[in-house]
């Protein structure tokens, strides 16, 4: 099992955190570091969760990034990668059509420049695109 921490409350994620010992994710959320919203996690939750080896993917609606664009998730990014250390983030869309977002799928392009614009490296870009949630994924399925 891997627990998804994204529509926990603050409690609940200190609770998990005291337990866990296994590596958890936040699926889709923002962090307060870059938009001080409600919903998105502090620094000591960003903290907790990479300590358990776990992910946060970092959301694309303006609640999450304080933005309607790709350089606002990059920022996100950067201040999370800051935090936790690159392995620990992340992409989380939530294309669910709940939530509206700039772009759909075929925008992941700009994600891409804007990461690159932010001076992040090839492989720490294939890790945030994708390699650290199939790390996560791949250890938390049966061998």
């Amino acid at each position: 099992m891997i627990v998804d921490l994204a529509h926990a409350s603050s409690a609940t994620i200190k609770d998990v955190l005291k337990i866990s010992t296994r590596p958890v994710i936040v699926s889709h959320t923002g962090v307060k570091g870059t938009c001080n919203s409600w919903r998105n996690l502090s620094d000591d939750e960003i903290i907790g969760i990479a300590k358990t080896g776990g992910v946060i993917g970092i959301g694309y609606w303006p609640e999450a990034t304080c933005g309607h664009n790709a350089e606002a998730i990059a920022k996100a990014i950067r201040y999370a990668v800051n935090l936790a250390g690159v392995e620990h983030v992340a992409l989380g869309s939530d294309f669910d059509g709940a939530t509206s977002v700039p772009f759909d799928s075929s925008g992941l392009v700009a994600v891409t420049q804007a990461l690159i614009d932010s001076g992040f490296t090839d492989n720490q870009i294939r890790l945030i695109m994708g390699g650290n949630a199939l790390r996560v994924l791949s250890a938390g399925l049966p061998k």
